[in-house]
């Protein structure tokens, strides 16, 4: 995809979701979106519409195609030796995990992995603040996604108290010569705001607590961060103020419907990094070795897993 495409895919409306393929100059594949397939979908059901849900159907039809071409950006990134750094940040069950699962599932864990950091050891609280966050940046031909990142400074560490005043000040004023320094030595940052609403939050809280598979989390900070909503609204504008810096903007993808918030910001992300279709074509898988002589050890002289299902 070229620099004027992905311009043009920026403005593309939110409801077109088919891919349209074109053939350029030097041979190479871009890629870009169409208005087609909008015309398939019933009008409560376009995905244009921020009050309506998606049904799964379409949903599942725009994430396929959608990851299609983050396989696409995943093999230019590797091929060109570009180092991409995404981070997401926002509230609690506001849709981050989901999204970044997306994202990830269908692309090579060696090209792209996720960093999600715990709370600071000891030592680590001794060193620079950005220290262990530098020690996971990108190498050439890696993007890594940020589950949280240094911003925690600025959010939950600043609204609960887990650093001081002055700690948190000289945050917001590094943060931002910290960013430009990454960007300057030929990083790509995105960094995205996943919102929810407070009944939003609430039922996604409520859904968690009573849902076994999910509740492991909910922590402690997860429950304290309900009383101190309005905290932590104060704590995020004045962080947008500091470090909504031109170079390393921050964009707000609206997660109130999950699925809408995952395609748009996947959407998003493969617009700001314009890139070319070099995936592999197809492959023709070679015949067996031929059998020598080989005879296989007994299967009773193994240990098998349990046939329980």
């Amino acid at each position: 995809m070229s620099g004027t495409e992905a311009t043009e895919l920026r403005g593309a409306r939110a409801d077109s979701w088919a891919w349209r393929t074109d053939k350029g100059e030097d041979g190479h594949m871009s890629h870009k979106l169409k208005d087609d397939s909008v015309d398939e979908m019933e009008p409560e059901e376009k995905i244009g519409n921020p009050e309506k849900k998606i049904s799964k159907k379409d949903y599942e039809k725009a994430l396929g195609k959608l990851q299609v071409e983050l396989v696409k950006l995943q093999e230019w990134i590797k091929d060109r030796g570009l180092k991409v750094v995404v981070v997401c940040e926002g509230r609690d069950a506001a849709g981050k995990g989901g999204t970044i699962k997306r994202i990830t599932e269908s692309l090579n864990p060696r090209v792209c992995r996720v960093v999600a950091l715990p709370a600071p050891t000891e030592r680590q609280k001794s060193q620079w603040y950005f220290q262990r966050y530098v020690a996971e940046l990108p190498a050439a031909g890696e993007m890594v996604i940020f589950d949280r990142s240094w911003y925690n400074r600025a959010g939950v560490e600043h609204v609960m108290g887990f650093c001081t005043d002055d700690e948190y000040r000289e945050f917001l004023r590094s943060c931002p010569t910290f960013e430009r320094m990454l960007m300057r030595s030929g990083i790509i940052l995105l960094k995205y705001w996943f919102s929810v609403s407070d009944e939003e939050q609430e039922r996604r809280f409520q859904a968690r607590i009573h849902n076994k598979i999910k509740r492991w989390k909910l922590s402690p900070i997860d429950m304290e961060s309900r009383t101190r909503w309005f905290d932590y609204s104060r704590a995020k504008d004045e962080m947008f103020v500091h470090t909504d810096i031109a170079e390393a903007p921050w964009w707000v993808v609206d997660c109130t419907v999950k699925m809408r918030g995952r395609l748009n910001c996947i959407s998003h992300l493969l617009t700001m990094i314009p890139y070319e279709d070099i995936t592999p074509g197809k492959i023709s898988l070679p015949p067996r070795q031929k059998d020598t002589g080989y005879v296989r050890p007994p299967m009773h002289a193994q240990k098998q897993v349990p046939e329980i299902y």
